[in-house]
């Protein structure tokens, strides 16, 4: 008789066998708990924002009230921002640059908290020819989740783009009413909604059609809890988007440039901005001493299309805008697509102006044929790190 072969350490464990109705049972319990927790997630993002909210609603009333009375003189209210959004990011982190701040004082400029007779605050949009609102957040709400606002402060930031008030006063009624996710707000202030039911004969069905979503307008419970303005307020890093590939070459691509000379110094990594009411992010940033500018490097992977151009074109003229200081020269942009097997590297450099400054710059920074070869034997090191048990990649002799 011939033995029977054991069972190889490939195949998987046999199934234990089920009592009838019990995995209908099962997916019910399964179905449930997930539920479950995605609401208690979506929960807590709630509460974090109800509190961030009003915490940004009272830092706004402060910065009014300090600029006497909310009549800031001339150029006095912009170096009070640029003074406060230094010293709070050196305390708290993240969060509190000086667009963010102004957002704070434009919500509370634009958004009034009053006590209902039935005791409870409501936040309402500020009304033209209104007298103007209270100078101070009832305590009690400032130090729970009981929020007045009952939108989320991604609501309120693209709510504050919004000129017209009755339009303001509109969208954010609709957006509690039907339960609008930021994104079905943001389209629909993109679509002119309120202009185009106005202009509507039957107003009643534009509202009823306007409150049904979109599929991109789903907001998953892991997006609540990752949204950049949440992660800010607590003070928590978001390393949610970056694949092992992608953050071991940014990591070894800051260590190769900064090894390459005395001329490059580390500003920033990760380093996030915002543009209207989106997050950006770059991944790294580097001052060249020897030319006195700002490099802006950033990884993709994969291949190299005009869209990567153009939003490394974006990047230069914020930096432009923002980061650059008096005296140094207009930023210079590095593109590195890592495509297995078809590695680029590319400088943005036309948008310069400058024919004597472009030149300078492609004899002074280091040629792409020698960052593709790092990219290309970077990438091999790590593809053998998990069999070769090491950390980081060592250097080829």
């Amino acid at each position: 008789m011939a033995k029977k072969k054991p069972p190889s350490k490939s195949s998987p464990p046999a199934k234990r066998p089920t009592a009838p109705g019990e995995d209908r049972g099962y997916d019910g319990l399964l179905s449930g708990l997930s539920t479950l927790l995605d609401d208690a997630r979506r929960g807590a993002a709630r509460a974090v924002n109800a509190i961030l909210t009003t915490t940004y609603w009272e830092v706004g009333r402060r910065v009014v009230e300090f600029e006497q009375g909310g009549k800031p003189r001339a150029g006095y209210g912009e170096a009070l921002l640029n003074r406060l959004a230094a010293d709070l990011t050196a305390r708290h982190g993240r969060g509190f640059s000086r667009q963010n701040l102004q957002q704070m004082r434009a919500l509370f400029l634009g958004w009034e908290i009053r006590q209902t007779p039935s005791g409870i605050f409501q936040a309402r949009v500020k009304q033209p020819g209104e007298r103007p609102p209270p100078t101070s957040a009832p305590p009690a709400i400032r130090a729970s989740a009981t929020s007045p606002f009952p939108l989320s402060w991604s609501h309120y930031v693209r709510l504050l783009s919004v000129d017209n008030d009755h339009a303001r006063n509109f969208y954010e009624e609709e957006a509690i009413r039907g339960g609008w996710s930021s994104r079905q707000l943001g389209r629909q202030i993109n679509s002119m909604f309120y202009e185009r039911t106005a202009l509507s004969r039957n107003k009643a069905a534009m509202l009823t059609k306007g409150q049904v979503p979109k599929p991109e307008d789903a907001v998953t419970p892991e997006e609540e809890i990752r949204d950049p303005l949440v992660l800010e307020f607590l003070n928590l890093k978001n390393e949610y988007s970056e694949s092992d590939l992608e953050e071991a070459l940014v990591h070894h691509l800051e260590s190769f440039l900064l090894e390459l000379g005395g001329d490059f110094t580390f500003v920033g990594r990760q380093k996030r901005l915002r543009l209207d009411d989106k997050w950006f992010k770059v991944d790294l940033v580097f001052f060249h001493r020897g030319l006195r500018c700002l490099v802006i490097v950033d990884l993709k992977i994969g291949e190299f299309n005009y869209a990567d151009a153009g939003q490394m074109n974006m990047y230069l003229n914020y930096a432009k805008a923002h980061w650059v200081r008096e005296g140094e020269n207009p930023p210079v942009g590095l593109i590195l697509c890592a495509q297995k097997g078809h590695d680029e590297a590319r400088y943005a450099l036309e948008g310069l102006g400058n024919k004597v400054l472009t030149s300078t710059y492609r004899t002074t920074l280091p040629d792409e044929k020698i960052l593709i070869a790092e990219m290309e034997r970077t990438r091999r090191m790590l593809e053998l790190r998990p069999a070769a048990g090491g950390n980081e990649p060592k250097k080829e002799e």
